[in-house]
């Protein structure tokens, strides 16, 4: 069995970061998702803005962006990369079971750099999905945080990825 080179190891096996400094700069762009799931009553008190802690949709969409600027910060082997665009949203979604609210969050970051901004978009929606636990904890024990994931990236050497579309 062959082994696969990992880029963040060097030839034995000790964590380095990849040299970027002799990559074109090219407008990088990555989306991600995730779904937070919590009662349908604490979405009528999110959506009524009724928490004490205040707008909960605008404190969430503050910390992923806060995050997508610390993500170098919080992921050893991220390069600091100036941002040129970082956009949180939130939508709810129709839930299959009737009891549970559904709401996504997806984070859009832009960058003109060496270097991808998955990371990015994917700590964004993290944080943000964190924010909304934290802030609804008190009214629902029952929140969850779903699957987190990058739907779409370009720029660069890699090309386009559209999550679910095969090259």
């Amino acid at each position: 069995m062959s082994r696969i080179k990992l880029s963040h190891f060097n030839k034995q096996g000790q964590a380095r970061m990849v040299d970027i400094s002799q990559k074109l700069r090219t407008r990088r762009i990555a989306i991600a998702v995730g779904t937070v799931f919590m009662s349908q009553s604490t979405l009528r008190l999110i959506e009524g803005n009724q928490l004490e802690k205040g707008n909960l949709w605008e404190v969430a969409r503050l910390a992923g962006i806060m995050a997508a600027k610390k993500t170098p910060e919080l992921i050893p082997m991220c390069h600091p990369i100036l941002l040129g665009n970082i956009d949180v949203d939130f939508s709810v979604l129709t839930p299959a079971n009737k009891e549970r609210a559904e709401v996504q969050i997806k984070a859009s970051v832009t960058a003109a750099g060496q270097t991808g901004v998955e990371m990015e978009a994917m700590t964004a929606v993290s944080i943000a999905a964190l924010t909304l636990y934290d802030m609804c904890k008190a009214v629902d024990k029952g929140i969850s945080v779903g699957e987190i994931s990058l739907t779409f990236k370009s720029g660069g050497k890699s090309g386009t990825y559209k999550r679910g579309v095969l090259p």
